[in-house]
């Protein structure tokens, strides 16, 4: 998805976008390689009729009026096709002297004048410099050198810069992941399509991670930008330093992989948008030295906190709703689970009488005012899971009988799915469940069941027909766990505890009452969630390994590779939030989940593991005389070891990183099975 979420951004983008490509500004940069003083003069005269440039002056000056975020849609949108002239510099400028002109604009003292070669303003950090343009790595661009030295740095001109920037980097990121999926679907190597390849899937996959990061990260440091606080721009905008350059290199990098020797052609415009991502990371400077800052950020107590506006949408609901939270405060702590389910508060998304059928701001307003008010929603764990399912395909017996017992935490599940030859490949699943009067008998192993030595109920899948095919021959059951004929078995992990299981069924009675939907229905179920999608605003607070990264960095006196290396967690942390936000954002402009939730899942994988292996390092050789692995140990090296050791099951839980890129690859990106 591209910056802009609102309706009237996208399409913004996307008349810029086609405005853009019909100047052939592509062959205008080919056709000027090696001038020194290509001014692509028709490009900037065209960009300056449409005012792209000035989106964010003010009409009174001369300008759209428009947000910063409107300006950053509209650059990413030309950076999309790649426009040559000046339009990042003349952004920059304008913002900074509130006035439309084609500025010149040196961002760090003795640095780099940004377009400075084709501008017809420059503005310097030192009085009296001369400037001369010089040929660079962007073939679109003509930046200037400053002769002389000296000059104070300006924090706001900085901010200003890195924040257009990095809009820029998310277009040609966007550009780049595009390219190279649209080659992956139609290029033939061994008799198919390349895009059919794994690894070909995979590294695509890991494209659209990296640049949904790179447009999350560019969106909240435009935004932020109108938001008026200051030292919440400045942490959004070195979260954007410190992911939109690097990942724009990387992406263009992985588009000229995909494409193969094509791509490594002068012919090909790939790397045209390579230089450009090149140069974009050389302008605006070390990504480590952004992460450094932002680890002095996370030390003093800085975590973005995004505000969602609602646009008045909450004030005819918010005096009722913040009225029931308090009084579900005042109650005794357990009396609040009852006042919740009562409420509909515990799950509003959920139908009623289980629910409140609520919409995304109605949602967004009750999580507001529980926290205000100080209510902690319990963890419903596996009956998240189980009891939607029966709310949306169960019986009114069956709804009856399970949905609010296990709203109030009077019955607790587990799952019954995945089989030691059966896990990601859910479908070739082997417990039998043979057809008995009254019911069915079920036989077969279990695997990885959390909480199934305690559970009331578990929801299990078993082969009802073996003669159709795998996917149409599974029922989905509802088990009593105190059933004859199960036996639970603890599974000791590699953290030393048991908090898994194996489960065995032995000829186990399931009564047809206990059948959800139809025979054979059980695929469908098992992928089934509410047509009603939960809602929520991510939490200002970071993971709990980079929190606890954090409080390294603030106790110990660590050196600059430790702290960039806890700047970096910091920031993919919050780009992980930031994607949460923005399929919260879609959903109140009445839009189905992007891309971002997918990518979501990959990217938390990777910051819970990464961070919770920074924790360990930055301990050094402790580890090595660690005793008795314990959560619970009092130690806190012993339990920053069981937290990078149990997050290993991340990858693998849930279906494992490799399958879930192969899902982003064939369903979001479109890419051939």
């Amino acid at each position: 998805m591209s910056l802009g979420i609102t309706d009237d951004q996208v399409e913004l983008a996307d008349s810029l976008r086609k405005w853009a490509a019909s100047l052939d500004p592509i062959a205008a940069a080919r056709a000027a390689e090696g001038e020194i003083a290509a001014g692509f003069d028709h490009v900037w005269s065209a960009a300056e009729e449409m005012g792209v440039a000035a989106i964010a002056i003010p009409e009174s000056a001369g300008g759209g009026g428009g947000t910063v975020l409107d300006q950053a849609v509209a650059l990413e949108a030309c950076a999309h096709e790649l426009v040559p002239g000046g339009l990042l510099g003349a952004a920059i400028g304008g913002l900074l002297t509130g006035r439309p002109a084609r500025f010149g604009v040196q961002v760090h003292p003795g640095g780099v004048v940004w377009d400075g070669g084709t501008a017809t303003e420059q503005l310097l950090l030192a009085d009296g410099a001369t400037v001369s343009a010089e040929l660079g790595v962007d073939l679109s661009a003509r930046h200037a050198r400053a002769g002389g030295s000296g000059g104070s740095p300006d924090d706001r001109r900085r901010l200003v810069a890195v924040t257009l920037a990095a809009a820029e980097a998310a277009g040609v990121a966007r550009w780049c992941l595009e390219t190279a999926v649209d080659y992956a679907k139609v290029r033939e190597q061994f008799g198919q399509k390349i895009g059919a390849f794994q690894a070909i899937k995979h590294l695509c996959a890991e494209m659209l991670e990296t640049a949904e990061a790179v447009t999350a990260a560019a969106w909240d440091a435009a935004a932020s930008a109108d938001g008026g606080d200051a030292g919440q721009w400045a942490f959004a905008v070195d979260v954007a330093q410190a992911t939109c350059f690097d990942g724009a290199v990387e992406v263009a990098k992985n588009c000229i992989q995909v494409l193969g020797g094509i791509g490594f052609t002068h012919e090909h415009d790939a790397h045209l948008f390579l230089r450009r991502a090149l140069s974009l990371r050389a302008l605006v400077g070390s990504s480590d030295a952004a992460a450094e800052r932002l680890t002095a950020f996370a030390v003093t107590g800085v975590r973005r906190q995004v505000d969602v506006d609602l646009e008045g949408r909450d004030e005819a609901i918010r005096p009722d709703v913040r009225s029931t939270a308090a009084s579900i405060a005042d109650l005794p702590a357990g009396d609040q689970r009852a006042a919740l389910v009562e409420a509909g508060y515990l799950t509003p998304h959920w139908p009623a009488p289980y629910g409140l059928g609520a919409d995304a701001t109605t949602q967004i307003v009750i999580d507001q005012e529980l926290g205000r008010a100080g209510v902690v929603r319990p963890d419903l764990v596996i009956a998240g899971w189980a009891v939607p399912t029966i709310l949306a395909h169960g019986t009114d017996a069956q709804r009856e009988r399970f949905v609010r017992p296990s709203l109030l935490g009077e019955l607790v599940w587990c799952q019954l799915f995945s089989e030691p030859g059966s896990g990601s490949d859910l479908a070739s699943l082997r417990m039998r469940a043979v057809r008995v009067d009254g019911g069915w008998r079920l036989t077969g192993q279990k695997v990885w069941n959390s909480m199934a030595e305690r559970a009331d109920w578990g929801i299990c899948l078993a082969r009802t027909d073996p003669d159709v095919p795998q996917h149409k021959g599974i029922t989905y059951f509802l088990v009593d766990m105190k059933s004859a004929g199960i036996e639970v078995r603890p599974l000791r992990e590699i953290t030393g505890e048991a908090l898994f299981n194996e489960v065995f069924l032995d000829d186990v009675f399931v009564p047809d009452d206990c059948v959800v939907a139809e025979p054979g229905d059980g695929w469908k179920l098992a992928r089934t969630t509410l047509a009603n999608e939960r809602v929520a605003m991510a939490s200002a607070r970071l993971t709990k390994s980079v929190e606890r990264a954090v409080e390294i960095a603030g106790s110990r006196d660590l050196g600059p590779v430790a702290r960039a290396k806890i700047g970096h967690q910091v920031a993919l942390a919050t780009v992980c939030g930031l994607l949460a936000v923005r399929t919260t954002l879609r959903a109140l402009g009445g839009h189905g989940p992007g891309a971002e939730s997918s990518v979501a899942k990959l990217l938390g994988v990777r910051s819970r593991q990464e961070s919770s292996e920074l924790v360990v390092t930055l301990q050094g050789d402790e580890l090595a005389l660690l005793g008795p692995l314990t959560k619970l140990s009092g130690d806190a090296l012993a339990a920053d070891l069981w937290e990078q050791l149990n997050t290993r099951c991340l990858s693998i839980a849930g279906g494992t990183t490799q399958i879930l890129r192969n899902v982003a690859g064939e369903r979001i990106l479109g890419l051939p099975r």
